[in-house]
């Protein structure tokens, strides 16, 4: 089942707010930091991203619902939206090797759930 035209619009706009390479970057920085995130000051230390080009580039993330902020105080914090990454993976995968019928449609879509971290997350 493709996409409806839609969902493949919201998606597309998704993927071009991650395609410039500082979000992106700050992307891969707040999944490291996941679930807790970071505030904005953290970020722009680790990722030496001027504070006003840095608050253009998460204030696109969170319009595109990829990044999620919280208040805390007079803290911002930041985080990725996991459950949205994981929406639009899925969306890639949902007819993955469907054409030549090596498996069925949204067979491997099922790629599992989001890794836990945290307290929760169990260690071998």
């Amino acid at each position: 089942m493709r996409g409806t035209g839609e969902q493949v619009a919201r998606y597309a706009d998704m993927f071009a707010a991650m395609g410039a390479e500082p979000r992106l970057r700050i992307m891969q920085l707040l999944l490291t930091a996941h679930p807790q995130g970071l505030v904005a000051g953290d970020i722009q230390d680790e990722l030496t991203i001027p504070a006003s080009t840095l608050s253009h580039h998460l204030e696109k993330l969170k319009n595109e619902e990829l990044v999620r902020v919280r208040r805390e105080g007079t803290f911002l914090w930041y985080s990725a939206n996991t459950e949205a990454l994981q929406e639009i993976i899925n969306f890639l995968y949902a007819e993955c090797c469907t054409r030549n019928k090596a498996i069925e449609p949204g067979e491997f879509a099922a790629i599992g759930q989001a890794a836990k971290c945290g307290p929760e997350r169990k260690t071998k």
